[in-house]
């Protein structure tokens, strides 16, 4: 039995696959999974049903597992800061958001340095962020 804050087999061996620089994006039930995913990363499917799993509750217990280096989040077309953010600041309290454009967020997730997509249930919109995983100090 594990003593561990994540217990998602699928999700754990994703993460363990996964190494010092690759990415790992959280995304809402809104992104499209089929086209701005890198074909080589491994998607993990969380989205039981609409607001089921939310993606701070996917952020928070990942941050008890894997070291985060840097975070980069989907910015709105108008500039203005999404609700969300202001929960994952109080999650990644010393990780700066890095905010890119809607293009630009897709393009990096489509990278090779992609390695796992969660999807989740999230209902609140720009609730997409991607985790670029650090080194375990």
């Amino acid at each position: 039995m594990l003593r561990f804050p994540l217990i998602h087999p699928p999700l754990l061996g994703a993460l363990a696959r996964a190494g010092h620089g690759s990415v790992v994006l959280l995304a809402d039930g809104n992104y499209p999974y089929a086209t701005a995913v890198s074909p080589t990363a491994e998607t993990i499917w969380l989205n039981l049903r609409p607001g089921q799993i939310p993606v701070d509750d996917v952020l928070e217990t990942l941050l008890g597992v894997v070291p985060v280096e840097s975070v980069r989040v989907m910015a709105t077309e108008t500039g203005e800061e999404p609700d969300i953010y202001g929960r994952f600041r109080e999650l990644l309290t010393s990780t700066p958001l890095q905010p890119l454009a809607r293009a630009d967020f897709y393009a990096a997730a489509r990278g090779p340095e992609l390695a796992v997509a969660v999807a989740t249930g999230e209902q609140r919109l720009y609730a997409n962020i991607l985790l670029t995983l650090g080194v375990v100090s």
